[in-house]
């Protein structure tokens, strides 16, 4: 289980947010929605050991932490893909950087780009493929980090629409096929209401979480459903109406 208490950062003399307290049990999808601006990606950085938090603690399976650097995979906006490296090299980094057996990764790697739908584009640069590819290939190398808890920061909200709904499935894998506890922001409601166990309702700065949604409907899920229409339709209104889908 991830355990944040206290968590406060304070940035040019403005509260981002303070006093946060947030839990994610093993296993579990949670998303924190809120609107853009609101300190979502700040907090995250905190967590990590980005920039650091003010005040708070954090524990990983009970175990008291200064940050999640070391403890959890981080996957931001943008896919960070180096261009001068090919799409099976840019995933092999984690095995470099921490030093592992190059060749059981190549392995791990290889079984990723298949389950993925990235096989035949090993060598491949970023700039050859598309934006959807790109983003696979970051999840890609996310999971070479074999790290049991994964952040996602609005992973696929430079994409399509039509790119971003394909997507959307791959990230469900995370938890049924590879079993991560994930915390992941969006600011996007259908998204947030398609993917997750538990929604988290964020304010405006000084951010705070208002509301949470246990959603225990089965994956994958539609928007037949009236139950998470209705959801929707309060999550807008308590918004101000505004979300990137609608």
């Amino acid at each position: 289980m991830l355990q944040v208490s206290g968590a406060t950062k304070i940035y040019n003399g403005q509260k981002i947010f303070s006093n946060l307290d947030l839990s994610v049990a093993t296993g579990q999808f949670k998303i924190l929605v809120g609107p853009s601006g609101c300190g979502k990606s700040t907090l995250f950085d905190g967590l990590t050991g980005v920039m650091g938090l003010d005040q708070g603690k954090i524990s990983w399976n009970h175990t008291s932490l200064e940050h999640l650097g070391r403890h959890a995979a981080y996957m931001q906006q943008k896919d960070l893909l180096l261009p001068w490296f090919s799409l099976m090299e840019n995933s092999l980094l984690p095995a470099k950087t921490g030093k592992q057996d190059m060749d059981r990764m190549k392995i791990m790697a290889n079984k990723l780009f298949v389950r993925l739908g990235l096989n035949g584009y090993e060598s491949h640069y970023p700039n050859e493929v598309s934006g959807g590819m790109r983003q696979r290939c970051a999840l890609v190398r996310t999971l070479m980090f074999n790290r049991d808890l994964i952040l996602l920061d609005e992973p696929l909200s430079a994409l399509d629409a039509i790119t971003r709904r394909s997507l959307q499935s791959l990230l469900l894998l995370l938890q049924t096929e590879f079993k991560k506890t994930i915390l992941m922001i969006t600011h996007d409601i259908e998204e947030a209401l398609l993917l997750a166990d538990e929604v988290c309702l964020l304010s405006n700065q000084p951010m705070v979480i208002s509301e949470s949604f246990i959603l225990d409907q089965p994956k994958p899920r539609h928007f037949s459903d009236p139950d998470l229409l209705k959801i929707k339709a309060y999550m807008l209104a308590q918004l101000g109406g505004h979300n990137e889908i609608g």
